[in-house]
C-alpha cells in the first residue's frame, strides 16, 4: 500500500471520527457516563450494597472502563491525520493516562490505587463544562503566584511572631510562649478569628499593642488577601484567553464570538484550512503544482 493511499485513509478516518467526537450527542453521552461512574463510586462506599450487588457492580465497572477506552480511542482516531495534535491538548493527555493506568497490573492489584484512578475519571467532567475547565486552568496558572504569596505570608508571620514572642511571652505564654504558638495565633488572627479577644488581651498588657494587631491585620488580612485575589483574577483572564484559542484551533468548530470582525476572521481561517485540505488531497502529481498555485491565489484573494 502506497504512502499516498495510507495518508488518504488516515484523513478519511480522522474526518469521520472528528464528526463523531465534535458532535453534541457524543459529548452528552460521555458526560452521562462520567456522572454515572461518579454515582457508582458513591454506591460502593456502602458495604451492604457492595456485598449484595458485588457481581453487578463489578460488571458495571468493566462496562465503564470499556466505554472510556472506546472514547479515548475514538479521540485518538480523530487526530489520525495529525497525531501530534492529540498530545498538544493537556486534556487528551490526562484522559489517556487515566484510562491507560487502569490496565496496568500494579493498579489492578492495588485497590486503593484503582479507586483513586476511578475517582480521577470524575475530574474529566471538567472537559465538558467550559466554565469549570477555565477555573481549573486558572488554578494551575495561579500556582506560581500563590507560591510567592505563601512565601511573603510566611515571612510576615515569622517577623510578627518573633515580635509577639519578645513582648508577650511572659504575660501570655499560652499564645506567645514560643515561636510556633505565636505563629499559630497570628495565623488564626489573619482569618479575623478571635481578633476581638486578642485585642482585649493585648490592651491589658499595653495600649501600644493596638498598633501591633492593627498593622498585622492590615497587612495580613487585607493587603495579602487582595494580592492573592489579583493573582487569581489575572489567571482567570489568561485561562479564558487560552479557552478561546483552543476553540479556534479545534478543526471544524467555530468559536463563539459576538464581534462581527472576529466572526469574519474565523470564516477566513476556515476557508484557508479547507483550501489546505484540498491541496493535500490531490493525487495527480502533474496537476498538484497548478492547483497549489490556484490555492495560493485564492488564499491571497481571501
Amino acid at each position: 500500500m502506497s504512502e499516498r493511499m495510507v495518508a488518504h485513509l488516515r484523513r478519511g478516518l480522522a474526518h469521520r471520527s472528528r464528526r463523531i467526537v465534535d458532535s453534541s450527542a457524543f459529548s452528552s453521552a460521555v458526560f452521562c457516563l462520567i456522572a454515572a461512574n461518579a454515582v457508582l463510586l458513591g454506591i460502593e462506599t456502602y458495604s451492604g450494597v457492595v456485598h449484595q450487588w458485588h457481581d453487578a457492580l463489578k460488571a458495571a465497572e468493566h462496562f465503564f472502563l470499556a466505554a472510556f477506552t472506546a472514547e479515548i480511542l475514538l479521540r485518538a482516531a480523530a487526530h489520525a491525520d495529525r497525531p501530534g495534535d492529540f498530545f498538544r491538548d493537556p486534556w487528551n493527555v490526562f484522559d489517556l493516562l487515566v484510562v491507560a493506568l487502569a490496565f496496568m497490573p500494579f493498579a489492578r492489584e492495588n485497590a486503593t490505587v484503582l479507586r483513586l484512578l476511578r475517582l480521577a475519571r470524575v475530574l474529566r467532567a471538567a472537559r465538558f463544562l467550559p466554565q469549570l475547565r477555565i477555573v481549573i486552568v486558572a488554578v494551575g496558572k495561579s500556582l506560581p503566584g500563590t507560591l510567592s504569596f505563601a512565601l511573603v505570608g510566611a515571612l510576615l508571620l515569622y517577623v510578627y511572631a518573633m515580635v509577639g514572642w519578645v513582648f508577650f511571652a511572659e504575660q501570655d505564654p499560652e499564645h506567645y510562649g514560643s515561636l510556633g504558638r505565636a505563629a499559630l495565633t497570628l495565623f488564626l488572627l489573619m482569618t479575623l478569628d478571635g481578633l476581638g479577644d486578642a485585642v482585649r488581651g493585648g490592651l491589658e498588657i499595653s495600649r501600644w499593642t493596638v498598633l501591633y494587631f492593627g498593622s498585622f491585620v492590615l497587612l495580613g488580612s487585607f493587603v495579602l488577601v487582595n494580592l492573592l485575589i489579583g493573582v487569581v483574577i489575572n489567571s482567570l483572564e489568561e485561562a479564558r484567553a487560552l479557552e478561546k484559542e483552543r476553540e479556534r484551533s479545534v478543526p471544524g468548530r467555530q468559536p463563539r464570538v459576538d464581534n462581527p470582525v472576529e466572526a469574519l476572521r474565523a470564516q477566513i481561517a476556515a476557508a484557508r484550512q479547507a483550501l489546505d485540505d484540498v491541496e493535500s488531497g490531490l493525487v495527480a502529481p502533474s496537476g498538484s503544482c497548478a492547483c497549489q498555485g490556484a490555492g495560493r491565489a485564492a488564499r491571497a484573494g481571501v
